[in-house]
């Protein structure tokens, strides 16, 4: 009977939790439908530079579903590739094709080589009538813009993931600990006093901010010093990419806390909050995507802070590269902030 009674009880608890019933059976099937949309879309297309004789691989290289762009010099097609409008650039040098990777994405490297063997496949097949023909379907040589052959999967995956791990223990850390001052009445007991909402606010940013540095510059130290992932720019633009980071998951941590009454509660944000970021954050290419969804992307703090350190560790690339990611972060931080100064109205008018 007792168990009966306790069961009994708990089925209650969780059927009169609106916000956790629905989390329980909507949340899984949102997160499993994102699932289905990133795993299942096109395969990706790669872009592809040539110049001088290389130009005549351009139907060739279309046929096979790569997207081809003549460039009148290797000079432009070599700052397109940098600008990460192309992921390879072929020449021709001394009849033997050159081929240049952009090297950061191993998905768009496994295209573009893909491509390549099926169009020298056909030219093979074809008798390769042309000089230019003969000279393609001979293995070309490879070199990397960025990394090379030997950059391991975490070299890749790395700058992703130290910002993903940043992001969500800060994230939920900042929710749960505001939550408990607020649950045994700190919060309560200090919106009596004089203080305004933004002292409050500010005050429990800082007091935070200055434990989620340590954790940012203490992962970031890990990561690169301990574990050797591939780091080709510079260690401080990596601090401060993690720093935005971290202020951006903590002012939307406690940002979120105000909307939840328990711990539970709490937790149950992160399929709806941190899930969907991972998954938009540049894991996966986003050209495969449906166009709704990249939009969703572009509105994520994780995207950016990605985006800047692959620009960072992978590219070695600096401010120029950042200097946008770096005031989206900072934006999406102050704007958290403000919203957080009026959900504290729930508690006190002011």
């Amino acid at each position: 009977m007792r168990v009966r009674a306790l069961t009994l009880r708990i089925l209650r608890q969780f059927i009169h939790d609106k916000r956790t019933m629905a989390l329980m059976f909507i949340a899984p099937l949102i997160v499993l439908n994102l699932m289905s949309l990133v795993f299942g879309g096109d395969a990706y297309k790669p872009a592809i530079g040539l110049t001088g004789q290389a130009a005549a691989l351009s139907g060739s290289l279309e046929k096979h579903d790569a997207k081809t762009t003549a460039y009148d010099t290797a000079d432009i097609g070599m700052q397109a590739l940098k600008d990460g409008k192309i992921d390879a650039l072929i020449s021709m040098e001394q009849g033997k094709a050159q081929v240049v990777l952009e090297g950061s994405n191993p998905t768009a490297n496994r295209a573009v080589m893909l491509a390549l063997e099926q169009t020298s496949g056909d030219l093979q097949a074809s008798g390769a009538p042309s000089k230019q023909q003969t000279a393609a379907s001979l293995k070309p040589e490879i070199s990397y813009l960025y990394g090379s052959a030997d950059m391991k999967t975490i070299d890749r995956f790395g700058p992703i993931m130290i910002g993903v791990f940043i992001f969500f223990f800060v994230f939920l850390i900042a929710g749960v600990s505001l939550l408990r001052e607020r649950t045994t009445g700190t919060l309560e007991r200090l919106l009596a006093t004089p203080l305004k909402r933004w002292e409050v606010v500010i005050g429990y940013v800082c007091g935070f901010g200055l434990f989620t540095i340590v954790q940012a510059l203490l992962i970031s130290w890990f990561s690169i010093q301990v574990l050797g992932i591939l780091m080709a720019g510079s260690f401080g633009y990596v601090l401060l990419i993690t720093l935005l980071l971290s202020m951006t998951a903590l002012t939307l941590g406690t940002l979120l806390s105000a909307f939840a009454s328990s711990e539970l509660q709490m937790i149950q944000f992160i399929p709806l909050v941190i899930v969907p970021q991972i998954f938009l954050s540049g894991l996966f290419p986003m050209d495969t995507l449906p166009d709704w969804l990249q939009k969703i992307g572009y509105l994520t703090p994780l995207y950016y802070g990605s985006e800047a350190m692959i620009n960072i560790m992978i590219r070695g690339k600096g401010w120029d590269a950042i200097s946008v990611d770096v005031l989206v972060l900072a934006g999406f931080s102050v704007l958290f902030m403000a919203l957080n100064v009026l959900a504290l109205r729930k508690h006190r008018r002011m």
